[in-house]
């Protein structure tokens, strides 16, 4: 069966699309008669051929503009159109039950309750903890790659690796995100003054090079093999690795360059001193520039006092009030939910076969085989609690710790992979969620809008002065954020991946007993001190090098 859309003329052609996708035409400013006019010919041959274009190009939006008509082009062509089907709830037993069920005031109150004092507090003088910086034996330049908190712990640790080498630090030059494109400076994100002076006890930094290097640049290195750039430190590379094959191009030129640096440098067999200067630069040293922390904070602010701030203006005002003790606590939800992750995990979603489709084929055009989990079934993953969280399943994990609907929840995000309709049921759970766009405007917004790295940095000062912290899956801001808050002794949740995939691949389990479960599940893990133990990051477990006992 077909049927005709409305015909459309394009330049002297009448084009008609006919369902089954073919396209009819028929010229009618055609030049007859028995002369057999070249020129007429050739008129009317370019007038088809562009005709013919134009209806090949509204065959291709045809499916973009009436999806429902062009379904198995979906199937058929994944990258193109492969997520019209909106995700669908996955669990809706347990999401009526969440959304009907009552919470008992006192575990209602249990949940906002801060951690009691465990025995540690941060250790880290203010002043130098390794003395005095001597004579530089050269620059040390280092390139960052990553999004804002792989990028931090890069910093710290190039402020470490300066101090074994006695090496002057340019301020860390941080290469274009290549999923982000986003291309912010050291100096946008960063207070460099604070960072300069913080550290100058413990090491020298300068924010750029003097004359005589200023050839040493991120295109200088692209161009060609340079003696003066290392490209060889392994990942966690020793102290003795980098006085072996570091210091003597110091030595015989002045400067190095180290491309790639993240993760290059160990985390055991390092000197305490060592490593309390990697913690003094992340807690310490490294502090926002100032329009990030006045945004953080008005929005820390409107969540705690809704309707009471209302412009950058009147913050300082609000935040020099006394307030009542009971005032306004909220939540910081990190959902981690982007195409990247969702592709690299492996896992199914509830898109439908297109979006199944879909990530098989971005998974394989971006890392071309190399993802391991793509072996294992979706079954097999979730058992092992390799599945990143969705948005409904960390609703629900929140809703059976105790949360309600009227917990104000702020979401701190990169976009989410399915958008508004993916989020749909954490919504209907919390319907006082917010997130930037909601709490500022645009105006307020403009200096950070459009910039992932600034937007992550806004992301993670409002988490850090959160009441409870909570991550839908390990990563790097998980990372970060279960350090910082360890250190600062804040509660921050850790889901039970493991227990969680179990329990939500059982589609007959009630409310009641899956609610029971996880909050059995989640006992210790709720910002709890956990020393660190061989080849785990400081950054994460800041606890025994960074922390002393009470």
């Amino acid at each position: 069966m077909r049927f005709p859309v409305s015909p459309l003329t394009l330049s002297g052609t009448r084009i008609r699309v006919w369902s089954s996708g073919r396209v009819r035409q028929r010229g009618f400013g055609d030049r007859g008669g028995g002369e057999g006019d070249k020129m007429a010919n050739s008129n009317y041959h370019n007038q088809s051929l562009r005709g013919a274009a134009y209806a090949a190009l509204l065959v291709l939006l045809l499916p973009v503009l009436w999806p429902a008509l062009f379904s198995p082009l979906g199937h058929a062509s994944p990258s193109v159109f492969s997520e019209w089907e909106a995700p669908k709830p996955r669990h809706l037993s347990l999401l009526k039950g969440a959304l009907l069920s009552q919470i008992a005031s006192d575990q209602r109150s249990e949940v906002w309750t801060p951690l009691a004092p465990q025995g540690w507090k941060p250790c880290i003088p203010s002043s130098s903890i390794t003395g005095h910086p001597v004579k530089s034996s050269g620059y040390i330049q280092v390139f960052l790659d990553g999004g804002l908190n792989q990028q931090r712990m890069g910093i710290c640790d190039a402020v470490a690796v300066a101090k074994i080498l006695n090496a002057t630090l340019v301020i860390p030059y941080l290469e274009v995100n290549p999923v982000w494109r986003d291309s912010s400076s050291f100096e946008e994100i960063y207070d460099v003054d604070h960072f300069i002076n913080a550290l100058k006890d413990e090491i020298s930094i300068v924010r750029e090079l003097p004359t005589e290097y200023t050839w040493s640049t991120r295109e200088y290195y692209a161009t060609a093999i340079r003696a003066t750039r290392i490209k060889t430190a392994s990942v966690h590379a020793s102290t003795k690795w980098y006085l072996e094959n570091v210091f003597p191009v110091l030595q015989s030129y002045g400067i190095a360059a180290i491309a790639p640096f993240s993760h290059r440098l160990a985390f055991d067999n390092l000197p305490s001193e060592l490593q309390k200067l990697r913690c003094k630069v992340n807690f310490q040293a490294l502090v926002f520039v100032p329009h990030i922390t006045t945004l953080g904070e008005m929005l820390v602010k409107r969540l705690r006092y809704p309707g009471r701030v209302h412009s950058v203006e009147h913050i300082q005002e609000v935040i020099d009030e006394n307030v009542d003790e009971g005032s306004g606590k909220y939540a910081t939800l990190h959902l981690r939910f982007d195409k990247d992750m969702a592709a690299h995990s492996a896992c199914d979603f509830g898109g439908g076969k297109s979006e199944r489709l879909a990530l098989a084929k971005y998974r394989q055009v971006i890392w071309q085989g190399r993802v391991m989990n793509s072996q294992f079934t979706d079954e097999e993953l979730r058992s092992q609690g390799r599945c990143p969280l969705t948005p409904e399943e960390i609703g629900l994990l929140l809703a059976a710790l105790g949360f309600d609907s009227n917990t104000r929840l702020y979401l701190a995000s990169h976009k989410v992979y399915g958008g508004e309709a993916r989020i749909s049921s954490l919504r209907k759970l919390f319907p006082l969620m917010e997130d930037k766009k909601s709490l500022a405007s645009t105006e307020e917004l403009a200096k950070v809008e459009g910039k992932a790295s600034l937007l992550a940095a806004v992301d993670y000062y409002v988490s850090m002065h959160s009441d409870v912290f909570i991550s839908a899956s390990p990563g790097n801001m998980h990372n970060a954020m279960v350090g910082h808050r360890t250190y600062e002794n804040l509660k921050t949740i850790r889901p039970n991946m493991g227990l969680l995939g179990q329990l939500f691949m059982n589609k007959s389990l009630e409310w009641s007993e899956f609610q029971h479960q996880v909050q059995a599940g989640h006992r210790g893990r709720e910002g709890q001190i956990r020393l660190r133990r061989p080849q785990q990051s400081i950054y994460t477990y800041p606890a025994p090098d960074c922390m002393c006992q009470a």
